[in-house]
């Protein structure tokens, strides 16, 4: 078994890597970093200039990358420069299929290990790790990855991988959800530091806990949902705090990766790859700026205007004059165009508009396009309202919409 006083080369000294490196050089490892990038490796660390170079010396090699892409690229590199009986010790989060690819290609000495935790854990020794190896190679590896966290052995590297973009799609959907709780919060008029109190002693307090630097004491004057990206604060914000442990891009990565090995819909893909934070702020940041702008919101409220007051002024304003409503309306299919939907209102409310409400319930904005929809109580009857939304030049505009009516029993 390698013993804690063997070499380690460390190949990517970003965020996680840079942790790796410096907690293994602490605890009796001989360890040399390489990174594209030209990074020195922490202090303690031999720096090489060529991955080749960091790995001939090497008992385990351990990839620190961004992708599966890069895992490819930076072992075919160093394919021929592995020493006999080294294992390559693989911690990126990478798609289950890619990392399949890469034990096969690799052989016996592969151990896909993608890890459960951020960059303080990895400094503590703290980390989860999700192994897949061949029994040999887990064996010669173990010093190493004890010294970084406990080992929880899975079947197969895809297995390994799948865990961990199931796991972080759990943090995307914490992370989505403290931003819509946030919003909800400003939108009342709530502190944020009591709002924050209350969040770290409920479901999300860990998360709350360790985020709280990056989560700001709430709009500042003038701000609030929708008022623009806050990119400014957010990038003065991750200044005042430090850098990033976890970035956005990197979270947007894994539930991209997850969705399209499932191949179902995983809402917080999208969400966070147009997420106005930025690819390289902090995840905390996410939870931080609108989920949608104010803009995107006008013409459904200029349509919710529309039936309140039963003016179809407010439809004219919401909606573009090509747009079409469709729906089933009596077991018929109906489809009118704008003037038709509008010749339905008469100028004034409903008899019963006080006992009536609406709500819009999701909004999903993809560039020039979006989706949203929402739900009508109007009486006895309930309507579920589904948009396509265009941004023009005259700004956002309904270009279609279609309905679902239902009567209570």
């Amino acid at each position: 078994m390698i013993t804690p006083h063997t070499t380690t080369a460390v190949l990517g000294l970003g965020r996680m890597g840079s942790a790796f490196a410096a907690r293994l050089s602490g605890h009796g490892h001989h360890v040399i970093g390489w990174t594209r990038s030209g990074r020195a490796a922490p202090e303690g660390c031999a720096t090489a200039g060529d991955p080749a170079e960091a790995v001939a010396a090497a008992d385990v090699v351990l990839l620190s990358l961004f992708d599966g892409r890069a895992c490819r690229e930076v072992l075919d590199r160093v394919h021929g420069a592995l020493r006999p009986g080294a294992v390559v010790l693989n911690t990126a989060s990478i798609a289950p299929a890619e990392a399949a690819e890469l034990s096969r290609r690799t052989g016996p000495a592969y151990v896909h290990a993608p890890v459960l935790g951020s960059v303080a854990a990895a400094a503590s020794g703290g980390l989860e790790i999700l192994t897949a190896a061949a029994p040999e190679a887990l064996e010669r590896a173990l010093p190493v990855l004890r010294t970084l966290g406990g080992v929880r052995s899975v079947a197969d590297a895809a297995t390994a991988a799948a865990l961990k973009l199931v796991a972080n799609a759990t943090l995307a959907g914490s992370v989505l959800a403290l931003r819509d709780a946030l919003q909800q919060a400003d939108a009342l008029g709530l502190s944020r530091p009591q709002v924050l109190d209350v969040l770290e002693r409920g479901q999300l307090g860990r998360l709350v806990g360790r985020k709280r630097a990056f989560l700001g004491a709430g709009p500042g004057p003038g701000a609030g949902p929708g008022s623009g990206s806050g990119s400014d604060s957010d990038s003065g914000r991750a200044a005042q705090h430090g850098p990033a442990e976890f970035t956005v891009g990197a979270l947007a990565k894994d539930t991209a990766l997850l969705a399209a090995a499932s191949r179902l819909p995983l809402r917080s893909a999208a969400e966070l790859a147009g997420s106005p934070a930025g690819p390289g702020a902090d995840i905390a940041l996410a939870a931080t700026v609108p989920a949608v702008d104010d803009a995107v919101l006008a013409p459904l409220r200029a349509y919710v205007r529309g039936h309140a007051t039963g003016d179809p002024a407010h439809f004219r304003a919401a909606f573009l004059p090509t747009a079409h409503v469709e729906g089933v309306r009596d077991g018929a299919f109906v489809s009118w165009r704008l003037d038709d939907y509008c010749a339905l209102f008469d100028g004034r409310p409903a008899a019963d508009e006080a006992a009536r409400s609406r709500r819009v319930d999701s909004v999903d904005v993809h560039g020039t396009v979006a989706t949203a929809a929402m739900t009508l109580w109007h009486g006895y009857e309930t309507f579920t309202d589904v948009f396509l939304l265009v941004r023009t030049g005259d700004g956002w505009r309904i270009a279609n919409k279609a309905y679902d009516r239902r009567r209570a029993a």
